[in-house]
């Protein structure tokens, strides 16, 4: 008996245990799976994956895309809900949101900025010729399919 459930431990831990030990410090993110996510989002940006922002963010994001970082990416009410379920349902889950100003900008928050310093962006648009933040595929290839690891 005791055999059987050291080995049922054992097994519960491997299960759940090393995949998140596997992924601790990863820089990848589960990638678009739904097309209209990837073609509405990519016709005038990079389509960042959901799990960047939490899930009040795309809500809040969604619900003005009238002024959408001073654009208008309206959409019709079928895409509006497709779009928005998706984003929520593969958002980021963790941390402390502020209710009254969720983030909107990934580029603005703390893991970005650590991560994208002013050396590192100085590096980055001299030796990558970026212009902005937003083209993560000049410097991580792989972005697109939520591939981040430094190149």
């Amino acid at each position: 008996m005791k055999k059987k459930l050291l080995y049922v431990v054992g097994a519960v831990v491997a299960v759940v245990f090393i995949p998140l030990i596997a992924l601790a410090g990863d820089d990848n993110v589960p990638p678009i799976t739904n097309a209209l996510v990837q073609e509405e989002c990519s016709a005038c940006h990079f389509a960042f994956q959901p799990a960047f922002l939490p899930a009040l963010s795309w809500q809040v994001m969604m619900q003005n895309l009238d002024d959408h970082f001073g654009e208008d990416a309206s959409l019709a009410p079928g895409p509006l809900a497709e779009i928005e379920a998706y984003l929520v349902e593969n958002s980021k889950r963790r941390g402390l949101v502020d209710v009254d100003n969720p983030p909107q900008r990934i580029t603005e928050l703390r893991w970005f900025t650590q991560e994208h310093n002013e050396r590192e962006v100085r590096q980055m648009r001299e030796r990558n010729n970026v212009k902005s933040l937003l083209n993560c595929v000049a410097c991580h290839r792989g972005a697109d399919r939520g591939i981040y690891d430094d190149d």
